[in-house]
């Protein structure tokens, strides 16, 4: 009895030094990559699009979560385990242990391979990621909603159908502005840039509705006889609140001209638009005041917004990240190390996109910030473990070849649980959401080829002069 009551405290006391270890190890090293992934997250909250806001909430508030649960849930029960539950241990300590050994086997062979071919690893990597960045930057963006949708779902084929039926469903809206728009100068001049639109831009406009149209159609139906059906205000007075509305506020300062246009390709309505800008420009009378907008404009917003958005909010993220890493280690060297393989991963992100064809959407432009969260937390798990080695007193090499075992394993389990998680995305009907479940697998395949290959030829290179710089210190 009294020797089963030994083991069982023996087994407690070393439940305890191992949760001990686990915190003072391990915890710092992932609070650090949760505060770094975390800030590049952040990036995401200065995109002007709402959705793009809301998704970098969501995944800084999951991080957050997922710590918590880890420190005060997940270690807990693991001492339980261990401290508690002493014969289902030993059962586990008896399993056959070949496929790990197997898999140390392999991290070994790849990673003195890595070392053997460092500059050659290098040379390619930052080869094929300038290569990305440089055809990324001419990467289209989709922001028609229809793209997005089932194409076999009702709801398009209704789309489809008013389409053919009224000739357009997309629209653009002129407003004028002005002391009185009712005066005869600018109301004469409605009537020509309406007729002008319509005539210069026959291949794109379907139809232009303004007010002067609307009140001619009145005048055609009023009775006969009436002495003032002429008088354009007390026809605009006759019209109901709702169609008034349409054209022109209740102070008579500002107007709307309805432009219908056909269903144009990114490009095209970019042109449109640029054009119809010019010739309006040239036809302004006075001090009127005049402005494009629409729905369609906004479209196109959109897409500057993402194709000159994107790289913004990576670069602000590898910066927020960097300082971040900075007032952690306030060494500079140490804080810049685990960035710069995450910097190629946004080169090789771009060159994938190009070599597949993929057009950015307003979810997939935000792959830049996944991919300094998800690789950076990856990078520093690594090289916290070989900074640990060697201060152990292992060489550079034998420090390398150790954490690439050790962490390797954490870091390949880890990329695999979330590329499970998010291969779910590739059966959604949605090509949005399909899309972006696909590239956010590459992405994080590529963090994880990055962490395991780049990183140790970089460590391999200028590891010894971090730390010599950071011992001398």
């Amino acid at each position: 009895m009294w020797s089963h009551m030994s083991k069982v405290s023996k087994t407690r006391v070393q439940a305890r030094n191992s949760l001990k270890i686990t915190i003072q190890k391990m915890a710092p090293a992932v609070l650090t990559a949760l505060v770094t992934t975390a800030l590049g997250f952040i990036a995401l909250y200065t995109s002007p699009v709402p959705m793009i806001k809301d998704f970098g909430k969501m995944l800084s508030i999951g991080m957050i979560i997922s710590f918590t649960v880890g420190i005060f849930i997940l270690i807990p029960l693991l001492y339980i385990r261990d401290g508690f539950f002493k014969g289902n241990m030993d059962s586990f300590k008896q399993k056959p242990t070949t496929s790990i050994s197997i898999f140390d086997r392999f991290l070994n062979w790849w990673t003195k391979k890595v070392m053997m071919f460092r500059w050659v690893i290098l040379i390619v990597a930052i080869g094929l990621a300038t290569l990305g960045i440089v055809l990324d930057l001419e990467a289209p963006a989709e922001t028609d909603v229809e793209t997005f949708m089932p194409q076999e779902s009702e709801a398009l084929s209704d789309i489809n159908y008013v389409r053919e039926v009224l000739g357009s469903t997309s629209q653009v809206s002129l407003i004028y502005e002005g002391e009185d728009i009712l005066s005869d100068s600018t109301f004469s001049w409605v009537e020509e840039i309406s007729e002008g639109i319509a005539t210069e831009f026959q291949d794109e406009v379907v139809k232009v509705q303004s007010l002067p149209k609307l009140l001619e159609a009145v005048e055609q139906k009023q009775i006969l006889g009436e002495s003032d059906t002429a008088n354009k205000v007390d026809l605009i007075e006759r019209l109901p609140e709702d169609q008034r509305k349409r054209f022109i506020n209740t102070t008579n300062t500002k107007g709307v001209i309805h432009i219908s246009i056909k269903k144009m390709p990114t490009e095209e309505l970019d042109d449109f638009v640029e054009e119809l800008t010019s010739f309006i420009e040239k036809n302004r009378i006075g001090s009127l005041e005049t402005t494009l907008t629409g729905q369609s404009i906004v479209d196109l917003e959109m897409v500057t917004t993402l194709t000159t958005g994107r790289y913004q909010m990576t670069l602000l993220g590898m910066g927020l990240v960097f300082l971040g890493l900075l007032a952690i280690y306030r060494r500079p060297e140490k804080a810049i190390v685990p960035l710069l393989p995450i910097l190629l991963i946004v080169g090789w992100s771009g060159l994938i996109v190009h070599g597949l064809g993929i057009e950015y959407t307003p979810l997939t432009a935000t792959l830049g910030a996944l991919i300094i969260g998800i690789g950076t937390e990856f990078t520093i798990l690594l090289m916290e473990r070989y900074y640990e080695e060697r201060q152990r007193g292992e060489s550079n090499e034998s420090s390398i070849l150790i954490a690439n075992q050790r962490i390797g394993k954490a870091i390949f389990a880890s990329a695999l649980t979330t590329i499970g998680g998010f291969s779910a995305l590739l059966l959604s009907d949605f090509a949005i959401l399909s899309d972006f479940g696909m590239m956010t697998l590459v992405n994080i395949g590529l963090a994880l080829i990055s962490t395991i290959l780049v990183l140790p030829a970089l460590l391999m290179i200028i590891g010894p002069r971090i730390v010599g710089k950071i011992s001398s210190t």
